[in-house]
C-alpha cells in the first residue's frame, strides 16, 4: 500500500457497516497497522461483536450495535467519523428471493439511511461495498444492490456544498467467504458428491486481502460518484471442483431461482462511460462537473471501446486448476 494512502488514515475515525461480516474483519485487520485514531464496528449482532473482541485485542475498536434501518442510531455512530465503508447488506441470492421487502428495507432505505446520515454528520469519503450481481440484475438483490450504487453515485449531487464525497467499489466473488461454493465444496468432499449448477458456470473470484486494499486505494483515487471495478480473474466451477478433488464425482442440479451462468461487473451499455487502467476500471457518472482530465493524466487512464464489456466468460484473465489448488490450501476455513 502507498505511502499517501497511509498518510490519508493518519488519526482519522473509520466506520465500518456490517463490520462483523467476513469484509468487515479482514479491513479490521489491514487498518489496524495504520495510524488511525478510532475504528468504530457497527453492526446488529452482539454475539459477533463478542466474537470479534476475542479476536482484536486493540484500544482503538468501538463495537456500536445498530442497523442500518435505524437512522436515528446511524447519527448517534457517525458522529466525529472521518471516513465509512458501508458493507452492510442482505446478500443470499435465495433468501433475498423469498423475503423481497426485507431486502429492500435493509438494501436500498439503509443504504439511504447511510448517505443522509455521512452527509449530515459531514463524513468525508464514503465507499459502498457492491456486487457483480447489481450490473444487470436478474435477482432481487442484485436489483436492491443496483438501486443502492444509484443512490450513492447521485448523492454526490444532495451533498453539493458540503465536503461529503461518495463512490462505490464493485466486486465479485470473495473466496471462501461466508456462504460461498468453497465451504460447500469441502463439505462434499467427505461424500464424494459435488454439486454443480451448470458445467458451462464462470465466475469472478477474488480474495479478502485483495479486496480490501482496493478499496482502501479508491479513498485515495476517489473524487466522488465513480463506480471503481478491479480487475480480476475468473474462474470455471468445474475447475474449482477439480482442484478441490478431482476424483469426486459431479452431480448436475441445476441453475438457482436468481442465479447467472456468467457475471458481468461492466455491460456493454456501460462501456461509453467506462474508463481502463492498469488494474482497475472506472465507470464514471453522469455529472457535469466531472472530468476525466485526473485519471487520464495522473493516473494513465484511456477510454475503452463502445463495445466493451467486463464478464466472468469474456475475461482475459482465467484461473487454473492449479492456481486454484494454491489458493483454497491458503484459505483459513
Amino acid at each position: 500500500m502507498g505511502r499517501v494512502v497511509y498518510l490519508l488514515f493518519n488519526n482519522s475515525a473509520i466506520l465500518v457497516t456490517g463490520g462483523t461480516g467476513s469484509f468487515g474483519k479482514k479491513f479490521t485487520e489491514i487498518i489496524l497497522k495504520y495510524d488511525i485514531k478510532k475504528l468504530i464496528i457497527l453492526s446488529r449482532d452482539e454475539l459477533k461483536q463478542y466474537n470479534m473482541q476475542q479476536q482484536f485485542n486493540d484500544s482503538r475498536i468501538k463495537y456500536f450495535l445498530g442497523d442500518i434501518r435505524d437512522k436515528n442510531r446511524l447519527y448517534r455512530a457517525f458522529e466525529g467519523v472521518d471516513y465509512v465503508v458501508h458493507a452492510a447488506a442482505l446478500k443470499q441470492v435465495p433468501s433475498c428471493e423469498f423475503n423481497p421487502f426485507e431486502a429492500i428495507r435493509t438494501n436500498v432505505l439503509g443504504a439511504q439511511n447511510v448517505i443522509e446520515a455521512c452527509i449530515d454528520k459531514g463524513v468525508k469519503k464514503v465507499i459502498a461495498l457492491s456486487t457483480d450481481k447489481s450490473n444487470q440484475p436478474i435477482n432481487l438483490y442484485g436489483a436492491t444492490k443496483l438501486c443502492s450504487d444509484k443512490l450513492f453515485v447521485a448523492s454526490n449531487s444532495y451533498a453539493s456544498g458540503k465536503n461529503t464525497k461518495l463512490s462505490v467499489v464493485r466486486y465479485g466473488n470473495v473466496i471462501g467467504s461466508r456462504g460461498s461454493v468453497v465451504p460447500l465444496f469441502l463439505e462434499q468432499e467427505k461424500t464424494g458428491v459435488f454439486t454443480i449448477t451448470d458445467p458451462r458456470m464462470t465466475r469472478f473470484w477474488i480474495t479478502l486481502d485483495e479486496a480490501v486494499n482496493f478499496v482502501l486505494k479508491n479513498f485515495q483515487r476517489m473524487e466522488g460518484g465513480e463506480l471503481f471495478v478491479p480487475k480480476i480473474p475468473s474462474m470455471k466451477i468445474t475447475d474449482l471442483a477439480k482442484a478441490i478433488n478431482i476424483e469426486c464425482e459431479h452431480k448436475i442440479v441445476g441453475i438457482r431461482p436468481g442465479e447467472k451462468l456468467h457475471e458481468s461487473m461492466i455491460s456493454v451499455d456501460e462501456s461509453r462511460n467506462t474508463l481502463e487502467f492498469y488494474d482497475y476500471y472506472i465507470v464514471k457518472p453522469d455529472f457535469k462537473w466531472w472530468t476525466d482530465a485526473k485519471y487520464i493524466s495522473e493516473s494513465k487512464g484511456s477510454k475503452v471501446h463502445n463495445n466493451f464489456s467486463y464478464t466472468s466468460d469474456n475475461n482475459e484473465i482465467f484461473l487454473t486448476i492449479k492456481e486454484l489448488k494454491e489458493i483454497i490450501k491458503g484459505l483459513s476455513l
